[in-house]
């Protein structure tokens, strides 16, 4: 008896799960890769475990690092993801940008803001190359 009720606290690859079922889930980038060569799987996790706890599905990926196209690559198993968020997992704030980039949801207010930023930047720095020429 003992037994079975440490089984069913594990997780279902281990044959329990019924605390599992009821766990909040988020869907999060995880990263893999090396030092300076980054690389992302966007998974479903249990949201009070570590970063680095083992998943329960993959859902895509993200490569941050340009190739030689200039492109970022990412991939998503859409059906996927719609099925977890159905099943009300929290998305995170870079994750819900990546979809909203990809046009799967609405752009998230954090990618307006990015390019506003950036938008004020280049005007600041063509401003003080003209002055700098004149």
């Amino acid at each position: 008896m003992r037994a079975y009720r440490l089984l069913k606290k594990l997780m279902p690859s281990s044959g329990g799960g019924d605390d599992f079922e009821k766990a909040k889930k988020s869907i999060r980038l995880a990263r893999y890769g090396c030092a300076n060569r980054p690389f992302y799987h966007i998974v479903v996790v249990l949201q009070r475990r570590d970063c680095k706890a083992h998943p329960i599905e993959q859902l895509g990926t993200y490569d941050p690092m340009e190739n030689h196209n200039g492109e970022k690559l990412v991939s998503f198993n859409l059906e996927r993801i719609k099925y977890w968020m159905a099943k009300k997992a929290r998305l995170t704030n870079p994750v819900a940008e990546l979809l909203g980039l990809s046009g799967f949801l609405p752009i998230h207010p954090h990618t307006y803001m990015t390019a506003w930023r950036n938008r004020q930047k280049n005007k600041t720095e063509s401003e003080q190359s003209e002055t700098v020429t004149n």
